[in-house]
C-alpha cells in the first residue's frame, strides 16, 4: 500500500475551512458597521500567515508541488502554477484586508466596506481553491507520484513541521473555537 502523501494537508485545510467560515459570517456584518472586532481580523490574519500561509503552503509549495514538477509536471501553465498563482493573490487580499482593519483601529468608518470585500473575496478563493487541491490536485498527486518519491515527502513535511512554532495547530485551532463560540 503506497504512503498517502495528502492526508495531512486534507485535514490542515478542514481548520483553514473553519476560519474562512467565520470570515464569512462576520465580514458582512462588518460592512453594515455591525461587527467592529478588530481584534478577530488580526487574530484572523495571523492565522492566515502563520497557519494557512507559512504552515501548509509551505508544505504543499516546498514539498508537494516540487515533488510534482521533479516528477514531470511543468512548472509553468500547470494546475501547480494554477495553485502558486491562487496562493499569491490570497495574500494580496490579506495585505489590503490588514491595511483597512489597521485604518479602522484608527477610527476611520470608511473602510469597512474594504475589510468585507477583502475577507469575503479571500474566503471565495480559497473555498474554491481548498475544493481544487482536495477533490483535483491532490487525487492526481496520489495517483501519479511514485512510491519511491512517497517517504521523501513525508520526511520534508516532519522538517516543515518542526520548523513551525510548536504546537502551532493547538495555537491556532484554540483561536478558531474561541471565535466560533463569540
Amino acid at each position: 500500500m503506497k504512503a498517502d502523501i495528502t492526508k495531512a494537508l486534507v485535514e490542515e485545510h478542514q481548520l483553514i475551512l473553519r476560519m474562512i467560515g467565520l470570515l464569512e459570517k462576520n465580514a458582512p456584518q462588518t460592512a453594515a458597521g455591525d461587527y467592529r472586532n478588530w481584534q478577530f481580523y488580526l487574530d484572523g490574519i495571523e492565522f492566515i500567515r502563520n497557519y494557512a500561509d507559512r504552515y501548509h503552503h509551505a508544505k504543499e509549495e516546498d514539498v508537494l508541488f516540487k515533488a510534482l514538477v521533479d516528477n514531470g509536471m511543468p512548472k509553468d501553465n500547470s494546475p501547480v502554477a494554477a495553485m502558486l498563482m491562487e496562493h499569491d493573490h490570497g495574500r494580496e487580499f490579506v495585505r489590503t484586508m490588514e491595511a483597512a482593519v489597521k485604518e479602522a483601529q484608527a477610527g476611520r468608518t470608511d473602510v469597512y466596506p474594504v475589510i468585507a470585500e477583502n475577507a469575503l473575496g479571500y474566503a471565495a478563493l480559497l473555498r474554491d481553491h481548498i475544493s481544487k487541491e482536495d477533490n483535483i490536485l491532490y487525487p492526481l498527486s496520489e495517483r501519479v507520484l511514485p512510491e519511491t518519491m512517497r517517504p521523501g515527502i513525508l520526511e520534508a513535511y516532519e522538517v516543515a513541521e518542526a520548523q513551525a512554532p510548536a504546537e502551532i495547530e493547538e495555537r491556532y485551532r484554540t483561536i478558531v473555537e474561541r471565535y466560533e463560540q463569540e
